[in-house]
């Protein structure tokens, strides 16, 4: 062998080496870097069975960060935001982890039930068709997809997919039911009562087929029947405000008003803000002469709808019965002025202006009727009538004195999900997140895990000691700690950025001026450091602060462009939007904000969603 040859195989030999070197040491780190991914999704798993829902995001975002082309976090991501109410946010979600492995039936199944809650059931219907492509056995999938035709009216639709249904599970005491639903809708009244005993025979113990059956008989007033069902009903859910409701009203309409008292009693200790219970128990106690109470009553119905004009009417009606003629003529001046013609109304204030003693006031009233050539028996206070009962949606003033019922009463069947949890329902405020500050002390968040950093602040750390380093926080700062720094260099982005800050904290009964000169400031600031996403920020702020929303929105965007992890300018330019009616934008901005760390989102999230 020559040695040319020997030393170009050495060659080839050391290269091959090289090459299984770097194999070995790129199939280390992929397998590194899979175990650090997979670990991550799996702490972001526990911390989704803990309940613990928006640590679960934080671990999730950094495995999308690591590996984006991986379905399993961003479908995991989308279960948290949909236990948060941040259905936009997780049908997002859902979309990536769909385009990253469309083969998955729980991440259309989620995303089907995220349309659902944006009353998008289009567009669920198109993902339970496409779930049940790749399981055309999944029952939970039939029933949703059939509920959605419900929904959107399409009961010939819905029908066939619950015939099919019958066909495959005919032990299913819901199909059934469903099925009423539908032929109700229908107005096929016959077939729904059929649909429903059908239910009954299969399964005896699901209230709901009870509540729909008494829903029928109360409907056709049968009084007696509804009353035996809601009986059954109630025994198997004896929590359910509303069947204590529906009870009352059958009891009422047999003379029954103990028993009717009785049941709204019980159904606002279960649902204490029900508007129909104390509306309708406010009307019975005023039958049976239990005034104070039924003003009571009335108060809440008012606290709930100031604008009621019925239940003012009604107020109004004891206040006078209960010696307090000047409060009833400011409740009855209120309906009259909306209802100038209710002569009623008319005489009932009279009567109270002539108890005090303002004669001239119940003239004037009382000519009003007479011109009107009203009847002699308007002013008499009829009695709580039976078997006339009002839609609660009906203003009409005369039917003061009905009870009031559900407009529709809504389906009790449920949309069937595993991925049912706790929603986080802590309560916040609609203020903007503070401005960015420079402080000598580091602010911790538990769960948004942002480290803010500016060049030429790190710049100017290098000067400082030690124990002076200053750190960027969104928040309150102690003042003190800039101003030998402020009073040295007045010329720097950072000195201006600071000088904003202190006049932002400071209390001024000026503050247009206060708020031009922040502006002018920051503006400057802007100019000497363009890049600076905080300067945008802060400026957004202000903006705020004279109510210029657009020119705020503008700002934000920069500072997002400028650092996508800023979590508070997407939480401000959200409510920036709402201010300007932009709900989907700024909802989308919310969400976006809760993803990074910014909790507090998904409570205005839902806040809108009500």
């Amino acid at each position: 062998m020559s040695e040319k040859f020997r030393i170009i195989l050495s060659k080839m030999c050391w290269q091959r080496f090289l090459s299984l070197l770097i194999i070995s040491h790129f199939s280390f780190l992929t397998s590194f870097a899979q175990f650090n991914t997979d670990r991550l999704v799996m702490i972001g798993r526990s911390a989704l069975y803990y309940e613990d829902y928006v640590l679960s995001i934080q671990y999730f975002n950094q495995a999308i960060n690591a590996k984006p082309y991986l379905y399993e976090p961003w479908f995991y991501r989308a279960v948290a935001k949909y236990y948060l109410d941040d259905f936009a946010g997780a049908e997002r979600d859902c979309s990536e982890a769909i385009d990253r492995n469309p083969y998955i039936v729980g991440s259309y199944e989620l995303r089907g039930l995220c349309r659902i809650q944006q009353k998008n059931f289009d567009g669920a219907i198109k993902d339970y068709d496409s779930a049940l492509r790749y399981n055309p056995e999944a029952q939970g999938l039939w029933h949703n997809r059939a509920l959605c035709r419900i929904q959107q009216k399409d009961y010939e639709g819905a029908l066939k997919d619950l015939d099919s249904m019958a066909t495959r599970w005919s032990k299913n005491a819901h199909v059934p039911a469903m099925q009423a639903e539908a032929y109700l809708q229908l107005k096929d009244t016959a077939k729904a009562i059929s649909a429903l005993d059908k239910s009954v025979e299969i399964d005896a113990y699901n209230g709901g087929v009870w509540a729909q059956r008494a829903q029928i008989a109360l409907a056709r007033s049968e009084w007696k029947d509804a009353e035996g069902y809601l009986d059954k009903a109630i025994h198997l859910l004896p929590k359910e405000a509303g069947l204590y409701i529906n009870r009352a009203m059958a009891r009422f309409n047999q003379s029954n008003l103990r028993g009717a008292m009785a049941d709204y009693d019980t159904a606002l200790d279960f649902e204490p803000n029900n508007f129909l219970g104390h509306y309708n128990r406010g009307l019975l106690r005023a039958q049976v002469g239990d005034d104070n109470r039924a003003i009571t009553d009335f108060d809440f119905v008012l606290k709930l709808e100031p604008d009621n004009l019925m239940a003012l009417y009604n107020r109004a009606l004891l206040l006078e019965q209960t010696g307090n003629p000047r409060a009833a003529i400011r409740d009855y001046t209120k309906v009259i002025d909306e209802y100038p013609n209710f002569w009623t109304g008319l005489h009932q204030r009279a009567q109270c202006y002539r108890k005090l003693g303002m004669t001239a006031k119940a003239e004037q009233d009382e000519f009003r009727i007479l011109k009107a050539q009203i009847d002699k028996r308007f002013g008499k206070q009829p009695r709580l009538s039976k078997k006339q009962m009002r839609k609660r949606s009906d203003e009409d003033i005369e039917k003061y004195n009905q009870l009031a019922m559900a407009d529709e009463e809504e389906s009790q069947q449920e949309y069937q999900s595993a991925y049912r949890g706790r929603v986080q329902n802590h309560k916040v405020g609609m203020d903007y997140q503070p401005m960015y500050v420079l402080s000598t002390q580091q602010k911790q968040n538990g769960v948004k895990q942002y480290i803010a950093y500016d060049r030429q602040v790190d710049s100017l750390n290098h000067t400082l000691p030690a124990n002076r380093q200053l750190y960027i926080v969104c928040g309150q700062s102690n003042i003190n700690d800039a101003t030998p720094f402020v009073g040295t260099q007045t010329s720097s982005a950072v000195a201006l950025w600071m000088q904003a800050v202190i006049q932002a904290q400071q209390d001024s009964t000026d503050v247009p001026l206060m708020t031009a000169r922040l502006l002018d400031n920051l503006t400057q600031a802007i100019n000497l450091a363009p890049a600076n996403a905080y300067l945008h920020y802060n400026r957004g702020n202000a903006y705020v602060r004279c109510i210029e929303f657009q020119h705020a929105i503008e700002d934000y965007t920069r500072a997002i462009q400028l650092d996508p992890n800023l979590a508070e300018a997407y939480y401000n330019r959200g409510l920036a939007r709402l201010a300007l009616k932009q709900q989907d934008e700024a909802v989308s901005d919310l969400s976006k904000a809760g993803e990074l760390g910014l909790y507090q989102a998904y409570s205005i999230i839902k806040q809108q969603r009500k």
